[in-house]
């Protein structure tokens, strides 16, 4: 049987509009496998798969709100009877900003349909006191953007401060750019280890070659100037909201300096305890 962590089983639910999907979305960039609008009666046959491990997911999260016709009636009785207890996170935010929401998106409201939306967000305020009460966390997303969003879900459910998945990407401007590239550096005017004789068969992996490349004047100052721009970079991304960043390094081919440079960055930004993967795109080609 599966030993829970608090927050591996998630449930998310609250008002229509709140940003239910926002979360999910967060969730499954940080690792849960996330099902939107299952029947409260299914939950407990999936919790009973995911404790044994016989559907080979480590985290989940459930979104389930209104728009699952017995929602109101079932989810507080099948939440009792579980005997794993999920993380119950309830979403809200104001008449005004629901409405604006919605009037926006132009999306009806699921107990408007005979309504106005106003009244609509009222009604389902009033259902879904008694499920609120229920709840672990409450967040209300009004004055809330995307990125101050996610940063209250890493703190009030997840309990941890965001990480950014940092790509460090090798290429050759011979085969293109990498398509996810955020961010672009070019090493084609560092010393080319391919006009000696000696190293042009030999990858940025050896050591003759990163010799070769980082032993000049201009390796220096690009390495200081790109580790510091980077660095200064990142919490910037963080607080925008970005989960995933591809730093991508070319040369001409991607066998010798965007390799040397890559690996560079890379070992920059791990000592600095980021969470880095690197990718030689082209070495081998």
């Amino acid at each position: 049987m599966k030993t829970q962590n608090p927050a591996d089983f998630i449930v998310v639910t609250g008002l229509s509009g709140s940003g239910k999907t926002v979360v999910s979305r967060y969730l499954e960039d940080v690792g849960y496998y996330c099902v939107d609008n299952l029947p409260a009666k299914l939950i407990p046959e999936l919790v009973h798969l995911w404790q044994r491990r016989e559907v080979g997911i480590d985290k989940i999260a459930l979104v389930i709100d209104i728009r699952e016709p017995n929602f109101l009636k079932e989810f507080p009785a099948v939440l009792k009877k579980l005997k794993i207890k999920p993380f119950v996170l309830f979403l809200e935010a104001s008449d005004e900003a629901l409405v604006k929401r919605f009037s926006e998106s132009r999306r009806p409201h699921p107990l408007a349909s005979k309504k106005s939306i106003l009244e609509g967000v009222r009604l389902e305020r009033k259902k879904l006191a008694k499920i609120k009460a229920m709840a672990d966390e409450v967040i209300d997303t009004t004055g809330l953007n995307l990125s101050q969003l996610k940063e209250e879900i890493s703190k009030q459910v997840l309990k941890q401060q965001r990480q950014l998945q940092i790509n460090v990407v090798s290429f050759g401007y011979k085969y293109g750019l990498p398509l996810d590239s955020d961010l672009v550096f070019d090493t084609r005017f560092l010393p080319n280890p391919y006009y000696v004789d000696e190293l042009r068969e030999l990858n940025g992996l050896t050591k003759k070659v990163r010799d070769f490349v980082l032993d000049s004047e201009m390796s220096e100052k690009f390495i200081d100037r790109l580790t510091s721009f980077i660095e200064f970079l990142i919490p910037e991304f963080i607080k925008e909201g970005k989960s995933t960043l591809t730093i991508s390094i070319g040369c001409t081919g991607g066998r010798h300096r965007s390799v040397v440079i890559a690996e560079v960055l890379a070992d920059y930004l791990e000592k600095k305890k980021l969470k880095v993967k690197i990718i030689h795109r082209d070495i081998y080609k």
